[in-house]
């Protein structure tokens, strides 16, 4: 078994582009700040202009954090699902976390306007969308659950998800065509997702959140490595199936769920990082893949950002529209050049 050791070289590349990435990320916007006032900020020395120092702590920093944490949380759950279902095409989203998120959503934009009346001092409210899309990804969740008890096959479980998805996004299709232009342009706009407004509680919660996924990851890295042999094997081997299931089910619903519900749906990141591992180490030990993960899709997160940023421009383009054109022909080139991926 190779041991992170072996890999030293790989993990000093990625950390030293992680935090390449991050300060160029903090300069590039609608006002440019050179990298060397930007680390005068971040380590207290007094800067050029006090106007920058305000944009970097209220609006550069929490972007970038989020955008590691997104990028990262994303990755894992990419990588826990591939795993699990042994499917290359599975990503973070495959048992419909998305799709609740962005069916509670829905309801509280698109919902009965008696529904809004009542409560629309709530709605007004900032976190409102958050909590809404929190509730549906959590109602997905248990629900999941409840099947996940009756079913023991593991390709069963992963159709089913896919089938909750299916009929979220049959609710929300029904809710946008009797909604009015304004409230779907307002549900669109989420759907296009956004890594700029959390403020810095948020960004403390969304970590906290990431934290307690990544601690659970930790504990399953051992059955993750037997499933890779199916799961028989990991039976043999002494793991408890569906407690190990029950676990990564778990933690995905925790990273993919929050950062959903805080940053909206965001695509590719999650099914393409985890095979660009992969490639990159060349090895399927998830105690090397896990940090490797974490690493590889904080990075992707913030050069999808940058892009998004139009540099020099005081637009930004939807973060889920550059990591698609991102992450799609990623999946492309994988699928071309290896006719069957082996799990």
């Amino acid at each position: 078994m190779n041991s992170i050791k072996t890999y030293r070289f790989q993990f000093i590349i990625l950390a030293v582009l992680l935090i390449i990435f991050f300060l160029i990320n903090i300069s590039l916007g609608s006002v440019n700040i050179p990298i060397k006032e930007i680390i005068n900020s971040l380590i207290g020395n007094e800067i050029e202009k006090q106007s920058w120092q305000y944009i970097i702590l209220n609006y550069r920093l929490p972007k970038a954090f989020t955008a590691i944490l997104v990028g990262s949380g994303l990755s894992v759950s990419g990588l826990l699902m591939q795993t699990l279902f042994r499917n290359p095409l599975a990503g973070p989203f495959v048992l419909g976390i998305s799709s609740g998120a962005s069916l509670g959503v829905a309801i509280l934009i698109m919902g009965s306007s008696l529904f809004a009346s009542i409560f629309s001092s709530f709605f007004l409210s900032g976190i409102s969308i958050t909590i809404a899309a929190t509730m549906g990804s959590f109602l997905v969740l248990l629900s999941i659950f409840v099947v996940a008890n009756k079913v023991k096959d593991t390709m069963a479980l992963l159709i089913i998800g896919l089938m909750f998805g299916s009929i979220t996004t049959a609710v929300v299709s029904v809710l946008s065509y009797f909604t009015s232009k304004e409230k779907l342009q307002q549900y669109i706009f989420w759907s296009f997702g956004s890594l700029g407004n959390l403020s810095w509680s948020q960004l403390l919660l969304l970590f906290t959140l990431f934290i307690i996924g990544i601690l659970i990851t930790i504990t399953v890295l051992k059955p993750l490595n037997a499933f890779l042999l199916g799961e028989n094997y990991a039976q043999s081997m002494g793991v408890q199936l569906k407690k190990s299931r029950y676990l990564i089910i778990i933690a995905t619903s925790i990273l993919a769920g929050s950062i959903t519900a805080f940053a909206g749906p965001i695509a590719f990141i999650g099914l393409a990082v985890p095979h660009l591992t992969r490639q990159l180490f060349n090895t399927q030990n998830h105690h090397i893949l896990l940090p490797a993960t974490i690493l590889f899709g904080a990075i992707l997160m913030l050069i999808c950002d940058t892009i998004a940023q139009l540099p020099t421009s005081e637009y930004s383009l939807p973060i889920n529209a550059i990591t698609s054109i991102i992450g799609a022909p990623v999946v492309i080139w994988l699928l071309v050049r290896k006719r069957k991926m082996v799990f």
